[in-house]
């Protein structure tokens, strides 16, 4: 027969699939155009249930890569929800809730949200709601880098205790990794303090060195201290990466959990119960569990230093997802990719800075005035040389990746040779010249037809002249004071082009 807790497990488990607890997909990356939608409706089901809108919540999310046990984990996790007093149930008990099966699992990138939020009372009487979330997604390929850094990024933004599921070791590209999607949820982030998250801990899983470091989280902490620590000899990047994650969260831990044993690992039929499972791994979990959720550990989750509601994170779900879906974030990219494009724009730097260089050399400040098409000539020269440098450049990503740089490099001689062009205008006498001799020309033209006008008795035609010639006079004064002075230089451009237009419309009736 059943010992009586194992009953009320039973009891409870049923009960909660009557209620059809599940995972509900609440963020879903869209694999075609690399959208990101938030199922808000879902969500509000979940978050606005009358019981648990107002309670302060508590937000855990299990984080990962596909098909590396977080739906095992999250199982137990409901297991201990449900019955704290004998959660790891009997020996021959299935598991149930997150439909954990071994083999394929879904492997799209998004965020899932247990139906079901728990209400815990804690310590002092307070109560709080709890959430469980499982964030899929694996930075694998370049179209899901920017996919992953959101997922993983809003993850990181709204949970509390966010567990990062790890195979066997800490590698470097994890820390990259995490690097990438805490920079990529702190640039979304409002107001930024201290430390813009709350607890991270690294769930290392099938660890294989006991004999280095214990399994469980003082074995895991003095692990994850070794390897988050930032020596002088550690190559910049490196000590970036750990400077960074230090500067994130502010609490960071490690657990070491030991494999499950090979009937869980090999058999697609495994459905979770304990006598299947290794002994050592049982211990583990029964440490690793409460740890996350026991009362006394729950962390609630806070947002600039407030502490949130079930309400208060609906709200801030829509805000993030509205942030991401915008285009004023910068795109997340790959090592390979953000160094090619360093390499191409270092290459576009030094060409145009040879090319600039060879202008100053023909045109620069201190040189005489050049004829026009002289000057085109060698714009030309020194543009073709420009190009074959950047051309001649060993850059990474290819001759297509590169092709678009070349093009961004032509457009920007070309306004380089613009300034080029006005400046060497400038210098010619003639042209520096050209409003105030229109100016006189003006005056000399109207000085003579009113003095004609006045003569033959015509006096309003005079006395339009008149006012013309004072205008221009006034003019031609007000310039010579913008020149002088350098000052209301928007005025002085005015009349420039006023003149301007007046010595073109004269010279092509001529």
């Amino acid at each position: 027969g059943l010992m009586p807790e194992e009953t009320s497990a039973e009891w409870i488990c049923c009960l909660f699939f009557a209620e059809g607890a599940r995972p509900i997909q609440i963020v879903l990356a869209n694999q075609e155009d690399h959208m990101f939608e938030l199922d808000a409706s879902a969500l509000e089901k979940i978050l606005m249930q009358e019981h648990v809108r107002d309670l302060n919540v508590v937000v855990v999310s299990v984080a990962g890569a596909f098909r590396k046990g977080k739906s095992f984990l999250l199982d137990f996790m409901l297991r201990y929800m449900h019955n704290h007093q004998s959660w790891m149930g009997g020996e021959d008990e299935p598991l149930t809730g997150f439909s954990w099966r071994g083999g394929c699992e879904r492997e799209t990138t998004g965020i899932q949200a247990w139906s079901e939020v728990f209400v815990v009372e804690k310590g002092d009487g307070s109560k709080v709601a709890v959430l469980l979330v499982d964030t899929q997604g694996a930075f694998d390929s370049q179209s899901t880098i920017k996919d992953c850094a959101t997922v993983f990024a809003l993850s990181t933004m709204t949970s509390s205790v966010q567990v990062y599921n790890l195979s066997q070791n800490i590698q470097e590209d994890d820390l990259q990794h995490l690097q990438l999607f805490t920079e990529y949820g702190r640039l979304a982030m409002e107001q930024i303090y201290e430390k813009p998250f709350q607890r991270l801990l690294f769930l290392i899983r099938d660890w294989c060195y006991p004999y280095e470091h214990d399994y469980g989280l003082a074995g895991g902490n003095r692990f994850l201290e070794r390897r988050l620590q930032v020596k002088q000899n550690q190559h910049e990047e490196l000590q970036n990466v750990r400077k960074h994650i230090h500067a994130c969260f502010s609490n960071i831990g490690c657990f070491l959990l030991p494999h499950p044993g090979l009937k869980v690992a090999t058999n697609p039929y495994f459905d979770g119960r304990l006598r299947d499972i290794d002994d050592e791994f049982t211990k583990e979990l029964q440490n690793l569990v409460p740890l996350l959720l026991a009362p006394e550990n729950l962390v609630e989750k806070e947002i600039n230093g407030a502490k949130v509601t079930c309400r208060d994170l609906l709200e801030y779900f829509k805000a993030y997802i509205k942030i991401y879906q915008g285009e004023e974030l910068p795109h997340p990219k790959s090592m390979l990719q953000a160094t090619a494009e360093a390499n191409n724009l270092t290459a576009v730097a030094g060409a145009k800075d040879t090319y600039s260089r060879g202008m100053e050399q023909v045109c620069g400040g201190d040189k005489p005035y050049i004829a026009p098409i002289d000057l085109q000539r060698y714009h030309e020269d020194l543009k073709q040389t420009s190009v074959q440098q950047f051309r001649a450049v060993k850059k990474m990503g290819g001759l297509e990746f590169s092709q678009r740089y070349q093009e961004q490099l032509e457009t920007e001689l070309d306004e380089v040779f613009a300034n080029f062009t006005k400046h060497n205008e400038s210098k010619n006498i003639f042209y520096a010249a050209r409003t105030p001799a229109t100016l006189f020309a003006v005056m000399f033209a109207t000085y003579i037809v009113s003095t004609i006008t006045g003569f033959i008795g015509l006096s309003v035609i005079a006395a339009l002249a008149n006012l013309v010639m004072g205008i221009s006079l006034m003019s031609l004064c007000t310039w010579a004071y913008v020149r002088y002075s350098g000052e209301y230089r928007e005025v002085g451009v005015a009349i420039d082009l006023t003149a301007e237009a007046l010595w073109e419309q004269v010279s092509c009736a001529f």
